[in-house]
């Protein structure tokens, strides 16, 4: 299972790498996504699973850390949701008004001579 991770977390990485190097507005902002999305996996899979272990220290049980699960991960992830979210919210605004105002969608403003 580490390797389908690890596979998945490179090919969103580089999936997302290589829009952004793209020429076109929408394309910058689906490379963001998918980088975004890769490393959320990649820190959610760095906080360790603990199936079934609270994550918050109990009296009783001691405080061997193999007992608990680690909250850290799982907030960092649910924040950058949000954010990624609202980042992409945001540069489909611009995005929109960017097309209407130069009437392209490149990100240098004008059209690739080909």
């Amino acid at each position: 299972m580490e390797i389908v991770l690890s596979l998945a977390i490179g090919v969103l990485a580089g999936s997302g790498i290589w829009l952004l190097l793209r020429p076109r507005t929408f394309q910058v902002i689906m490379g963001l996504s998918l980088l975004a999305y890769a490393v959320n996996l990649f820190i959610f899979s760095m906080g360790r699973l603990t199936i079934g272990a609270p994550p918050v220290i109990d009296a009783a049980k001691g405080s061997d850390p193999s007992l608990y699960a680690d909250p850290v991960p799982q907030a960092l992830v649910l924040t950058a949701i949000v954010i990624s979210f609202a980042t992409t919210a945001l540069f489909l605004v611009v995005l929109l008004a960017s097309r209407g105002l130069a009437g392209n969608d490149h990100v240098d403003g004008r059209e690739a001579d080909l």
